[in-house]
């Protein structure tokens, strides 16, 4: 049976219903990790409405539970400079007591980045910054000092201290479906492969070949990448279906199935699950 996470994006939301959905998920142990999202805009409908800037929010829930893994599914690269971002990563993995794993993305939502006028870049760049982006995190967090000469980012002599509490890195979480350059960065980089909305197991199974083919291009053993994927979860939703859909997945390989909440954000359902779960096991 895989292992279960609850996603719950920070859209058209109230902070008391996000703080008691991960209260709840945090007591039931059959929930092993907790993310949100890293968007400024809300990805669903109405595009006008309300969103809590995610890594303000999961250093806030960091201090509002105590088991429970937590991260941000995924960070966009092109937000921030990755010496921030690494910064930011230790700051969350301290304050969580060592339960952080640290999501990362290439970025791809356009309305946010135009409206802000943060460049997001072609395809390539997109990629490119995202290899250059990974590549320093990793080092800064590993390293005394980063010197890197790269096309979008230049680091001299640079620091990033304290270290994490995780050694010699938080789990870092590689999300994405590309298929020649974001499977061959999991494979150099990723201690976890997040294969996002997947409509069946089998298209889950092709792209994870793909990457074992990457793994063996760049000599790593796949079996040290952890797997997952994410499943919508609305409260319309048929819940017996939907915890079946989350068994086949692990039938395939996949580690963990992540639910991905549609609000509203009810504590309840939540605390539903563990008897679906039980039921389809």
């Amino acid at each position: 049976m895989p292992e279960f996470a609850v996603k719950t994006p920070p859209q058209h939301a109230e902070w008391s219903d996000l703080l008691e959905v991960w209260r709840t998920a945090d007591d039931i142990e059959i929930f092993s990790e907790a993310w949100n999202f890293d968007h400024f805009y809300p990805l669903t409908p109405p595009a006008d409405g309300p969103c809590l800037e995610g890594w303000t929010t999961l250093a806030a829930l960091a201090q509002a539970t105590k088991r429970i893994r937590i991260g941000s599914m995924v960070t966009g690269m092109h937000y921030r400079h990755p010496a921030v971002t690494a910064n930011m990563a230790v700051t969350l993995d301290i304050i969580s007591g060592g339960r952080f794993n640290l999501g990362l993305g290439a970025g791809w939502f356009e309305p946010e980045s135009k409206a802000y006028g943060i460049p997001l870049g072609t395809m390539k760049e997109r990629m490119d910054r995202f290899d250059e982006g990974v590549e320093i995190i990793v080092s800064l967090l590993k390293n005394e000092t980063t010197t890197f000469d790269g096309s979008f980012y230049q680091l001299t002599d640079a620091r990033c201290e304290p270290k994490p509490l995780q050694q010699p890195t938080p789990p870092i979480v590689i999300g994405g479906k590309g298929e020649k350059r974001t499977l061959r960065t999991v494979a150099r980089f990723a201690d976890y492969w997040d294969g996002m909305f997947q409509p069946d197991p089998s298209d889950w199974v092709r792209l994870n070949e793909i990457l074992v083919g990457h793994c063996a291009q760049v000599g790593r053993d796949p079996a040290e990448i952890r797997r997952s994927i994410h499943l919508r979860w609305a409260v319309d939703d048929d819940p017996a279906e939907l915890a079946d859909d989350a068994m086949r997945f692990g039938e395939v390989g996949v580690d963990v199935v992540v639910f991905s909440m549609r609000g509203p954000y009810l504590a309840s359902l939540v605390e539903s699950f563990v008897y679906l779960i039980q039921s389809a096991a």
